[in-house]
């Protein structure tokens, strides 16, 4: 049976010549993307876009390469919950 990647799911994608770890943080039907680092962004670039106050650094994968993923664990619905409180998206962006 294969894996169906969804939100909050910890994979690896085991691609050649390196594997990547990380949070699977957005999905549509053709695509996820799996966030492999996080980092704060320094005062000066908050102030150009205050929206923002770290910088994701994201992986694209195709559904077609979905098979390459493996499902490692899930975050829990508070410490999601409690990430995307923190995240403070901006209004127009949709979540699956």
């Amino acid at each position: 049976m294969s894996y169906t990647p969804s939100v909050n799911d910890y994979v690896k994608w085991h691609t050649t010549p390196e594997t990547f770890k990380g949070w699977v943080y957005f999905k549509c039907d053709q695509y996820i993307t799996i966030e492999i680092g996080v980092k704060c962004k320094d005062q000066e670039n908050i102030e150009h876009c205050p929206i923002h106050k770290k910088t994701h650094c994201l992986l694209l994968c195709f559904k077609e390469n979905w098979g390459e993923l493996e499902y490692v664990k899930s975050r829990d619905v508070a410490e999601a919950d409690e990430t995307i409180r923190m995240y403070k998206s901006q209004e127009y962006r949709h979540t699956v």
